[in-house]
């Protein structure tokens, strides 16, 4: 059978090695110079794969549907396969798995190893421009002279990272066919606030617990490592809720707990226990906060930094108190689509059949990966989702044939 993939990303890669493994002759068009180049930077280039904390609680979308995907390659079988086509993994104890490598180009490089092994014709610099139903079969239009296939695997990715080959291309294809796309947003990205308190940080780390904040009440929580930017914030933390921003309208809030660790009682008691150290203000909350944080936490309060600690009233550490465990930062926006790692929002999943991804619309279609109403959390849930995805979409419905059979 004549097989033809749109998109060599991981999604595009997993259903192109799953269907030539079935025997089918299997052509991937790629738009880009080369595969996987979504990929290749992914996890700031050391790739983080999969998670060993698998949950669809990790995910945003029908959690069924996302089991059933979930379920038909699991973790354990997706670190089995790899390890069969050449790489070694390694763990870490939040459940992070990355190649023992620490090179994200370990896992392309054995993707197309394999893919090479199994004759799967790759076609790069290809751009699909239009998608018809020809027969019992397709008819692609593409920038380099026509294509025909019996089944289409469309892995065209999501429109997040345009640097990194993000595209609305996969939603336009579909569209064309009679599929419906949702509205999109970024996730997993960078949070503008008002910086005045952001600012001077530049570059400083802080572990914190993360509240999104809707006219005061809590959207969405996380915790983790937060990164200060010229622009805001950032970080694992930060991306964890990011989608809640992006998609929860205005009014928001960004809350910093500075010191998670411990509560306002011990919080409080640690400050006064310096009140009679003769320093200055300068450094009273040296050892506790980052030097420049703590001091942008004074000076916010406006304290000034040469005045002795030994002036400060139980109210005046109780106001300390309450900024560092509420450290608000009013939200003005995100960095956008193209900044984003993965793209909220899709091509409704309830238009494909759960156990085969086969289109409900348009039979001999199927589709995997970020271009789905399917999004999970920073960890290496989005890329699990690819693996799985394009695993059971390369099956083409094989799976089911052989459980009726």
């Amino acid at each position: 059978m004549d097989v033809i993939v749109i998109g060599g990303g991981a999604a595009g890669m997993a259903a192109a090695i799953t269907a030539a493994t079935l025997k089918n002759r299997v052509t991937i068009l790629e738009r880009a110079e080369r595969l996987g180049r979504k990929l290749a930077v992914t996890g700031n280039g050391r790739c983080n794969l999969t998670n060993l904390n698998m949950s669809p609680e990790h995910y945003h979308g029908r959690r069924g549907f996302i089991s059933s995907v979930l379920n038909s390659f699991n973790v354990e079988q997706t670190l089995s396969f790899f390890r069969g086509i050449g790489l070694i993994t390694t763990s870490e104890p939040s459940g992070k798995v990355y190649p023992h490598s620490d090179q994200a180009g370990s896992v392309v490089d054995v993707l197309r190893f394999a893919l090479s092994a199994l004759n799967v014709n790759i076609i790069t610099n290809c751009t699909v421009s239009e998608i018809a139903v020809s027969g019992d079969g397709f008819k692609l239009k593409t920038s380099i002279g026509p294509f025909r296939a019996s089944r289409l695997i469309v892995t065209c990715g999501g429109a997040a990272g345009a640097k990194a080959g993000g595209s609305r291309l996969g939603y336009q294809l579909l569209k064309g066919l009679g599929h419906s796309c949702t509205n999109l947003h970024p996730s997993l990205v960078q949070i503008k606030t008002e910086n005045k308190y952001t600012r001077p940080l530049k570059g400083v780390r802080a572990d914190a617990a993360v509240t999104v904040q809707k006219r005061g009440s809590g959207i969405a929580r996380s915790s983790g490592e937060v990164q200060f930017t010229d622009y805001g914030i950032s970080g694992p933390a930060i991306f964890d809720v990011s989608r809640s921003i992006t998609t929860g309208g205005s009014d928001l809030t960004v809350s910093l707990d500075l010191m998670r660790k411990l509560d306002r009682h011990e919080l409080n008691e640690l400050i006064t226990s310096r009140l009679g150290s003769g320093l200055t203000m300068e450094n009273l909350l040296t050892g506790t906060l980052h030097n420049k944080l703590g001091r942008t936490v004074l000076s916010r309060l406006g304290y000034s930094l040469s005045a002795p600690v030994s002036q400060l009233s139980r109210n005046d550490v109780g106001e300390i108190s309450n900024m560092i465990k509420n450290y608000e930062l009013p939200v003005i926006g995100s960095l956008g689509m193209d900044a984003a790692q993965v793209t909220a929002g899709g091509i409704p999943v309830e238009e494909f059949d759960p156990v085969t991804l086969e289109s409900r619309i348009v039979p001999g279609l199927f589709a995997a990966g970020e271009i789905l109403d399917v999004d999970g959390d920073c960890g290496g849930y989005n890329l699990q989702w690819a693996w799985s995805s394009g695993h059971l979409a390369g099956l083409m419905g094989d799976l089911q044939n052989d459980i009726e059979n």
